[in-house]
């Protein structure tokens, strides 16, 4: 609790951390997906208890330049505070605008922006260090840098976790679907056709991610699971449209390097950039009233264990999980399924019986008609959606059905949902869902 370490870690992170967000952020307005995901469609799927989180019109524009500010202000240290939570406030409200857009690095990116907003990364190599020298600090308390490491650690052990499952290591599901669809890449791509090629890729994602934490916490083996990190994220970006998030994570794992490998990098940054000190000369720790410290590691604590329970709450529904996704998201399950569906609404008059056939393109964006296809509590929010537009167009006590057929991992597809059930009148609720149709097969593992 009392241990202190350099600071130059926090600041590599902090820099490269705010850099790699505004990359994201010119990167999706450049592809003009702001107003494809957040202008055009006509309903948004939001998170329970979060209705009142909506795209902002063409303000949504500002409120991707304001993230992209933030960013960049974290990057420099400029203003940190104000900048780390401006970054954690307006990156999350994006993520929450709607829930079809949901990966799990950006809500990585969330959980970094907020633990920033606590830890000291703004006193070190940073503009505020050079314009105000007392907020300059070279040493900060061990549990500031540890913070970072357990973080990704859960995210990497989790992974992994969910990886032991009978259609990942017993059936290679999804990647002997996936990885043959890659094999026009040059030199290696025709041994994706082989089946024993997917095997051995899952079986050593799932030792990857199970390991990779401690490889990296141990002298002796970080620089070669260092090297593993990025040979597996540049072969997942490179295979699979999984966006930032393999350079996010090669980046983060950094964070397990000494203090005097991120010193050096600084060094030659300043050398590069001919950059002032950023620093006065004298040693400067920082340390914490005994009362702020219990505070900030009492709100850690909670932190991390909400951390490591969220993803197990999946146990609570009696269903299997790839099947309901009840429980999946935030649970840091990455690419463990290749989860097809199509869905067919029709809504009938409750005073004179006559049915309406939904045509969801005019309604959805390609990427929500996709989402929407094999996630029931989204079906559910469509269903409330359509029984108000259809309302408002002279219908009368509109009753919302579903005719839903989903393929899970080669699996051939059956209907996901009961048909007969009103979905205009069903809760989103946290509860398991009933109407969602069993999956009659088994897919054993945590």
């Amino acid at each position: 609790m009392h241990t202190y370490t350099p600071a130059a870690p926090l600041a590599t992170f902090r820099l490269a951390f705010g850099l790699l967000v505004l990359a994201s952020v010119v990167r999706f307005w450049a592809k003009g997906w702001i107003a494809e995901l957040y202008l055009k469609p006509k309903f948004f799927f939001s998170y329970y208890g979060f209705e009142w989180v909506k795209p902002l019109g063409p303000l949504t524009y500002g409120l991707f330049a304001v993230c992209g500010l933030c960013a960049l202000l974290v990057a420099l240290g400029w203003g940190y505070r104000w900048a780390a939570g401006g970054l954690f406030l307006s990156f999350t409200y994006i993520e929450l605008m709607d829930k079809s857009t949901y990966l799990n690095h950006y809500y990585f990116v969330s959980l970094v922006a907020l633990l920033l907003i606590v830890l000291p990364a703004g006193g070190y190599f940073s503009v505020d260090a050079h314009r105000h020298p007392a907020r300059w600090h070279d040493r900060v308390p061990r549990w500031t840098v540890d913070a970072l490491r357990l973080l990704l650690g859960i995210v990497y052990f989790y992974a992994g976790l969910a990886k032991l499952n009978s259609d990942w290591l017993l059936e290679a599901m999804p990647l002997r679907i996936w990885l043959p669809a890659k094999n026009d890449l040059p030199l290696v791509g025709f041994l994706f056709n082989y089946p024993w090629v997917a095997y051995a890729f899952s079986w050593f994602g799932a030792f990857y991610d199970l390991t990779v934490p401690f490889f990296l916490l141990n002298r002796l083996t970080r620089p070669y699971a260092y090297a593993a990190v990025v040979v597996f994220h540049v072969l997942t970006a490179v295979l699979f449209p999984i966006g930032m998030f393999p350079y996010v994570m090669i980046v983060a794992a950094l964070i397990f390097f000494p203090a005097a490998a991120h010193e050096r990098a600084l060094q030659w940054l300043r050398r590069l950039l001919r950059l002032p000190i950023f620093a006065p000369r004298a040693p400067a720790p920082l340390v914490y009233g005994r009362a702020t410290r219990r505070l900030l590691l009492l709100g850690l604590g909670g932190f991390f264990l909400v951390q490591m329970g969220l993803p197990f709450r999946y146990l609570l529904y009696p269903n299997e999980l790839f099947w309901t996704e009840e429980g999946y998201r935030f649970s840091w399950r990455v690419m463990l399924m290749e989860k097809m569906g199509q869905v067919q609404f029709k809504v009938v008059d409750g005073a004179t019986g006559q049915i309406r056939m939904v045509n969801n393109d005019d309604h959805l964006s390609i990427l929500q008609e996709k989402m929407l296809a094999t996630q029931p509590d989204m079906m559910v929010q469509f269903a409330h959606y359509l029984r108000d537009y259809y309302a408002r167009q002279g219908v009368h006590c509109p009753q919302v059905y579903a005719d839903a057929y989903v393929t899970l991992n080669g699996r051939l597809g059956k209907a996901y949902i009961d048909p007969t059930v009103d979905l205009a009148q069903e809760a989103d609720t946290w509860r398991p869902k009933p109407w969602i149709l069993p999956f009659d097969d088994a897919i054993s593992g945590l």
